[in-house]
């Protein structure tokens, strides 16, 4: 892949959007959640899904999976991530997809482009039955499941690419158990491997209930009692993010090695 070449793409084509993009506000309401905004988007799905959000996939679980083979690829500055989109999504709809990616651009070595013949590996953004990624870089297109009422919005966005980028929930992270209480007793019946803790490689950051990947207190309740409660504070609310925290973006960065 000839980088100059990919990255003209990048600002000749896909950065043709932006103005347009940023003229329109997020179709999603933001009162609420993002993370509660995914459990209700996908309460009626008929896709398999662990975790909540995720697709699943032989032998690739959590960020140890990056060190067998899910991380995108780098070519010298860049790590280069082909998209393409459904034609179902209107323009603006698109535009809101966009403006979400764009968002990497600006703080990580992460580049999305657009998907040509010759990629193998790409991402497929599409109106499926909810909000779901899969966790890494596959070995073929993968698909990324947005759909139009109930998904658009910037942070949801960034949730399940972050995913795709091969990044795990917060709250199952390996050193949770310091940070946070699972109330297993107060989780819906079928639903407590959501809660189920993950070898993952904490890249060196601290455990953060802004992130972007932290699942809101009362998440996958079948009581309206908390599912999840800080150890630091018991009253405290959190998993309200709408964007990737400093944390999340330093992850990305480490984990791809973007100040190299």
């Amino acid at each position: 892949m000839d980088s100059a070449s990919v990255f003209l793409l990048i600002l000749s084509v896909m950065a043709a959007y932006v103005s347009a993009a940023k003229k329109h506000e997020d179709v999603l309401d933001t009162s609420s959640d993002i993370t509660e905004q995914i459990e209700k988007a996908n309460a009626h799905s008929k896709t398999a899904l662990v975790h909540g959000d995720i697709i699943p996939s032989p032998a690739k679980n959590a960020v140890p999976c990056t060190a067998r083979g899910c991380k995108w690829r780098k070519y010298g500055r860049y790590v280069y991530v082909p998209v393409s989109f459904s034609r179902s999504y209107s323009r603006n709809e698109m535009n809101t997809i966009i403006r979400g990616l764009l968002t990497f651009h600006s703080t990580t070595c992460i580049r999305f482009v657009w998907r040509r013949w010759w990629h193998s590996s790409y991402i497929y953004f599409f109106s499926g039955s909810g909000c779901w990624s899969y966790l890494g870089r596959q070995s073929r297109g993968q698909r990324i499941s947005l759909k139009k009422n109930g998904c658009l919005h910037n942070g949801i966005i960034q949730h399940e690419v972050l995913h795709a980028l091969g990044f795990h929930h917060e709250q199952v992270r390996s050193d949770r158990d310091e940070h946070v209480r699972i109330l297993f007793e107060n989780i819906l019946q079928g639903r407590e491997g959501n809660f189920k803790k993950v070898e993952t490689n904490n890249l060196g950051t601290p455990y953060d209930l802004t992130s972007v990947m932290q699942y809101y207190k009362y998440a996958f309740s079948k009581n309206g009692k908390p599912t999840i409660l800080a150890k630091s504070d018991p009253d405290l609310n959190f998993g309200y993010s709408d964007a990737m925290t400093q944390n999340d973006i330093d992850r990305v960065n480490r984990l791809y090695q973007c100040c190299e």
